[in-house]
């Protein structure tokens, strides 16, 4: 059975077809996007079809089936060296993630007033840290952006805003950093969720927000809380990370990206809405559109997280010349 996903409405992009494989002795099930590049499904949602082969192409990336710790993608519950930290992270983030605690960060990292540097040099900068939310990676950072961003190109080679946008996602992340604050991990890193409405049940180790101020605000625990249908994400807090702070840092420096490159940056780690469904009656026409390249988006940066390496200095100078052209030489961080 072959069913077509719909697609971003660009006039450039890559097919995508989604491809379920089951027999009755081997089933197998598994996304395969034009290129080769093939992406195991979640187990939980594919009635436990596990994806047994990988199609070879001698020019794709191939996805792996399981990630840097020999696990499935996005375990949480899995028995691994990380399973422990990942959850006492994510009950960090859940109680300590307020309304007010965002509105707070908003208004301090809105000033760019940390230092000014190249995009680059960002990039650089990130081999410094480790995201303790992260169940599926262990290597360094910069090495999963080029994944990422390495395995889009392959696929959609005329996207080259897209190809930049898998480079400098993940870039937020040096608010761990001394010279950004140091902020605690459960405020730069993990899933995001919206903050003045009722946490939805899909969001991961969601027991852990009984403990959170805002659980019991009448005001915020209904299903709308604070807003309205349709009001769109700009108008949602969203909880605070690396993707909110690299969004500001890339609007406010007049990035020439779209608004799907700044939308794929600012809610790639919003698993809830992309990988659940959730929350989808705040967002607007806008968002929907924009929804379509994050789900592309998406795919390349869970199921590159492996062991595959990429060679830097071969790739850097393709990926500077992508910075000149959508970024100032420097920025205000």
């Amino acid at each position: 059975m072959t069913i077509l996903i719909e697609q971003p409405d660009h006039q450039l992009g890559s097919q995508m077809e989604e491809k379920k494989l089951c027999s009755e002795t081997n089933e197998t099930c598994e996304l395969v996007l034009d290129g080769g590049f093939v992406v195991p499904k979640d187990i939980s949602k594919n009635d436990g079809c596990v994806t047994q082969e990988i199609a070879a192409s001698n020019d794709a990336f191939i996805a792996p089936e399981i990630n840097s710790f020999g696990q499935s993608f996005r375990d949480y519950n899995a028995e691994s060296e990380r399973q422990k930290s990942v959850e006492e992270f994510y009950k960090s983030n859940h109680i300590n993630q307020t309304f007010d605690f965002v509105k707070k960060m908003r208004e301090e990292y809105s000033k760019l007033n940390r230092v000014e540097m190249s995009i680059w040099e960002c990039c650089e900068l990130l081999n410094e840290v480790v995201d303790d939310s992260d169940p599926d990676l262990d290597e360094p950072q910069i090495e999963h952006l080029l994944q990422t961003a390495e395995a889009i190109r392959k696929d959609y080679p005329n996207e080259d805003w897209l190809h930049l946008t898998a480079l400098i996602h993940d870039l937020g992340k040096v608010l761990l950093l001394p010279s950004f604050g140091e902020l605690p991990q459960w405020a730069v890193v993990g899933d995001t969720h919206p903050l003045g409405c009722a946490f939805d049940e899909s969001i991961v180790h969601h027991k852990y927000f009984k403990e959170n101020p805002d659980y019991n605000n009448a005001s915020f625990n209904t299903k709308y809380g604070i807003y309205s249908e349709g009001c769109g994400l700009d108008n949602v807090m969203i909880s605070w990370g690396h993707d909110d702070y690299m969004y500001l840092v890339a609007k406010e420096n007049g990035t020439t990206l779209p608004q799907a490159g700044l939308f794929i940056i600012r809610y790639h780690s919003f698993y809830p809405l992309h990988r659940a469904g959730a929350y989808r009656h705040l967002m607007n026409k806008e968002d929907e559109e924009n929804l379509k390249w994050l789900q592309v988006f998406n795919k390349y940066d869970l199921y590159s997280k492996s062991k595959v390496r990429v060679d830097v200095e071969k790739v850097k100078p393709y990926y500077l010349s992508l910075i000149e052209k959508y970024f100032p030489a420097k920025l205000r961080w």
